[in-house]
């Protein structure tokens, strides 16, 4: 016992190292509402200023640390100011590629400065030991812990009873609230990242002469310092002290008492993954209400522009030396990894940070079939490829629970976990040079090294396929399902889109692409290097293919060259001498330019440029609107004789539903019925729990008692895609529309056949549009006929709320329900909306439940109102009766009545 206590002390500098930087990346997020992927890189420089100054000009150690310390305080308020305070519209997407940046280009800097060499410093702490009984304490661990610990306890006191600590709560909490009662949300972001980045300075000081001084070193510990960060859930500092303690320990232990190489390293990113799984709930990240994802392309392959692909690959292959021969078709290799990002990022949302260790799984799968077992090439990337896939959907079941940020912060953790214990593991790679492989398929040698124009042409083939099938998925019904689920969740799964099957998808088809891309490319010159599928490689390749268009095919081409090893190597290294040296540097710094002017990336631009091209040619063509409004004009030329199809007629019933949030009461005891052709007004003060009611009723919010049944079926614990399917439709009172689809696209999504065979058919042969008479008559109910075409996020706010509506009645569900569909609408259009609504009722049959605060609209529209206030019925009955209860008349005007004595917690 004694000895695993003493292996155990050892540890408290692992521990204090992640208290310090789990401590800085806390206060970041507690100020601004941003994880800062380069905190580490952060404290590296700071820690190499020290170094400069301490070691090599002879400065005094506190000096030398005063000095490094505000250094970094004064760059993280920098980055604030010049870059953060930019991105508070931007997408979490956006913010986190920023950080990632930051973390290549700081870490350029100082490799470009210092090198990779190990750098032994001094302590400046003691270096004895304290003995108590058989254990022995080394001073220089235990003072390190002891700072750490007063650390955090300052600043839970700070943040606690402070008026700055107070702000920044205020901050966290709303920000605009905060601004209007003085707290400028501004200077609490800046305070707060100053004394993160002081704090990552004064960690990377304190315990570089424990783990030596190092380019890469210290960004990867700080890194893990997120699981202890996570723990804390971004907020508690003495819990993220105790779980940086548990954390150091426990890695220590590992170390010393097993014998799997890199299980210790990869503990704390075990960790991350496990709590992400077991936590189930998203990181509280405090995206602006207008943020906005990278744009997508439309998915048209353009002949002409593969037909001058074919032909310059031709030429190249020609007129060029070897080794520009050679970078071609790297850079096309590295091209086809990225189309992956395309996929999941692109098209699903799902921000991954493993996609390049996931793709080296394929790799080391294909080269150890081939060096240890003896099997042809071809077979063996097949089952690489399939290999790699089965793991992409294992890494995709975290994503089931996660989204944005925490999704990377998961595939980060299981990407490093990778690394370290399968690539960086010679037993089994083939030994510390790698594995040996021949690039050979039937007889014919492909080695880019001795035939680079063999190369060039497999590679380049391969794009080109690859790339075919991701345009043939962006374009057909599957690419549809993946833009609703990238755009809004929620919304996808109110239409019946399964979004679960969406996303594993999406992590399997992008697996096999990376995996694809990751085997060209590694086996080019003979000699696979497992060590290169790196954690810090794959943050540079997302951030790539963010600089080129992360939602355009193109993309890729365009965001590779600066990639080391592709034609922007070459270029450097010959036109340019000694640019190749700095490609990461100017790599990173592009990636913050693009983060601030561009966010859809370099193919957007270029995309544009070719449409103005084209329309100067000739007149755009519009085959699937044609299409539609050909039948449209078909049906008005015999619309006297057109009957509409009424939908199947369901009631539905909710009888003694309750919803609690914790303790608090915000649904309770709430019985209404809405039958076929009947429209049910819900009506009731701000917070009475109206939203909540409909949320419980489509199955986003868990009920806590009561039932749910459409026609006698127990609907109570389905899912909301069950629920959509099973008929029951939804339009939100924020829209939540697709703005990356048209507004044609918008309607169609709600009727696209639920089957699963389009997951394997549009890789080959996309499926056009289909008109259901459904989709039909809403275009026609709700006068769409001209913005069809046009993109949802280009529409005035009217025709949008109008398209939402449409989508929502589009697949003919038996029950509709509405969250203020009047809302932002002029009064002309409120009493168009009316007679519509009406008409949902009457013509088609539908069952209308709808949520309303403008009285008249109320009154002309409902056949019967139930009124909520504090979560309960206080009346109900028919619109004239309900108006002129005296119940009714309190809740809204606040005067004495006897009402069912309501919970006083505020509600939803």
């Amino acid at each position: 016992m004694s000895a695993v206590l003493g292996v155990a002390v050892l540890g408290l500098g692992l521990s204090a190292l992640y208290a310090l930087a789990s401590l800085g990346i806390v206060l970041i997020y507690r100020g601004s509402g941003v994880i800062n992927f380069a905190q580490g890189a952060v404290g590296l420089c700071a820690a190499y200023i020290w170094f400069e100054l301490h070691i090599n000009q002879g400065w005094g150690y506190p000096a030398a640390l005063l000095i490094a310390v505000a250094a970094a305080a004064a760059v993280g308020a920098l980055i604030h100011i010049g870059l953060m305070r930019q991105l508070k519209s931007a997408s979490s997407l956006a913010r986190t590629i920023a950080t990632l940046g930051l973390l290549i280009s700081l870490q350029a800097l100082v490799i470009l400065r210092y090198g990779t060499n190990v750098n032994v410093v001094p302590s400046a702490l003691p270096t004895g030991a304290w003995t108590i009984g058989d254990v022995t304490f080394p001073q220089d661990r235990v003072i390190l812990i002891s700072i750490a610990f007063a650390l955090s306890a300052g600043l839970w006191w700070m943040y606690r009873f402070t008026d700055f600590g107070r702000a920044t709560s205020a901050v966290a909490e709303d920000q605009t609230l905060s601004a209007a009662v003085g707290v400028s949300p501004d200077v609490v972001a800046t305070v707060n990242w100053a004394l993160g980045c002081g704090l990552a300075a004064l960690a990377a000081i304190l315990v570089a002469p424990i783990i030596t001084l190092q380019a890469s070193s210290m960004t990867t510990l700080v890194l893990a310092a997120l699981a202890a960060a996570l723990i804390a859930q971004f907020r508690s500092f003495p819990v993220a002290f105790i779980a940086s303690v548990a954390l150091g320990v426990g890695q220590t232990i590992l170390t010393r008492y097993t014998t799997q190489p890199g299980l210790a390293a990869a503990a704390p990113f075990l960790v991350i993954v496990v709590v992400m799984i077991v936590r189930g709930q998203a990181v509280p990240l405090r995206d602006h209400v207008l943020a906005r994802l990278p744009a997508v392309g439309t998915g048209r392959l353009r002949a002409p522009l593969v037909l001058a692909g074919v032909v310059g690959t031709i030429v190249l292959a020609n007129v060029s030396s070897d080794a520009w021969t050679q970078s071609f078709g790297a850079t096309f290799a590295l091209s086809l990894f990225m189309l992956s990002f395309v996929v999941l990022i692109g098209y699903v949302g799902q921000i991954s940070l493993a996609q390049w260790p996931l793709a080296g799984f394929g790799a080391w799968v294909a080269g150890r079939l081939g060096a240890s077992q003896g099997m042809p090439l071809l077979p063996a990337i097949v089952i690489g490829i399939l290999a790699t896939v089965a793991l992409g959907v294992v890494i995709a079941l975290p994503a089931l629970r996660a989204r944005g940020i925490k999704l990377a912060i998961v595939t980060l953790g299981l990407g490093t976990a990778l690394e370290l214990m399968l690539f960086q593991n010679s037993t089994y790679t083939g030994g510390l040079s790698g594995t040996a492989v021949q690039l050979e398929i039937a007889g014919w040698n492909f080695d880019a090294g001795t035939h680079p124009d063999r190369y060039l042409f497999v590679t380049f083939g391969a794009f080109v396929l690859a790339a075919i099938v991701v345009t043939n998925m962006r374009r057909g019904l599957v690419g549809r399902r993946m833009l609703a689920v990238r755009t809004n969740e929620r919304a996808a799964a109110a239409l019946g889109i399964g979004v679960r099957s969406v996303k594993l998808y999406g992590f399997a088809v992008a697996a096999g692409i990376a995996a694809l891309g990751a085997i060209l490319f590694s086996f080019a010159v003979g000699i696979v290097d497992y060590t290169e599928f790196s954690s810090f490689h794959s943050i540079l390749y997302t951030c790539l293919a963010f600089v080129g268009g992360i939602g355009f095919v193109s993309g890729p081409l365009l965001g590779s060259p600066l990639a080391p090893g592709t034609v922007g190597t070459q270029f450097g290294t010959v036109v340019l001498s000694g640019v190749a040296t700095y490609l990461s540097l100017i790599g990173g710094v592009v990636l913050i330019l693009s983060v601030l002017l561009n966010q859809d990336g370099i193919a957007k631009d270029l995309a544009t440029s070719v449409r103005q091209i084209t329309s100067r040619l000739g007149p755009r063509h519009q085959p699937q609107q044609s299409t539609v409004r050909r039948q449209l004009a078909d049906d008005s030329a015999d619309g006297a004789t057109r009957t509409r199809t009424r939908v199947r007629p369901s009631a539905l019933a909710v009888d003694r539903l309750s919803v609690r949030y914790g303790n608090v009461v915000v649904v309770d005891d709430v019985s209404l019925a809405v039958r076929p052709g009947q429209v049910i007004g819900l009506i009731g003060p701000n917070g009475a729990g109206k939203t909540t009611l409909l949320d419980a009723v489509t199955g986003f919010t868990r009920v806590a008692s009561g039932r749910v049944t459409l026609n006698d079926d127990d609907m109570t614990r389905c899912s909301p895609v069950f629920r959509a399917r099973a008929g029951v439709s939804r339009a939100f009172q924020s829209l939540e529309l697709f703005e990356d689809l048209t507004a044609l696209e918008n309607i169609v999504a709600a009727t696209d056949p639920t089957s699963r065979s389009c997951y394997l058919r549009d890789l080959v042969h996309p499926a056009p549009l289909k008109f259901s008479a459904g989709v039909l008559d809403a275009i026609r109910e709700f006068q769409l006929e001209q913005d069809l075409d046009r993109p949802a996020s280009e529409l005035p706010y009217g025709r949008r709320r109008l398209l939402a509506i449409a989508r929502a009645v589009a697949n003919g569900p038996s029950v509709l329900l509405l969250d203020e569909p009047a809302a932002g609408l002029s009064g002309e259009e409120t009493r168009e909306l009316a007679t519509v609504v009406r008409r949902l009722a009457r013509d088609w049959g539908m069952a209308v439940l709808l949520i309303e605060h403008d009285v008249e609209f109320v009154l002309e529209t409902c056949d019967e109102l139930v009124v909520l206030n504090f979560g309960r019925v206080i009346s109900r009955g028919a619109p004239l009766e309900v108006r002129n209860d005296p119940a009714v008349v309190a809740a809204y005007l606040g005067g004495e009545t006897k009402v069912p004595s309501p919970s006083k917690e505020l509600r939803r």
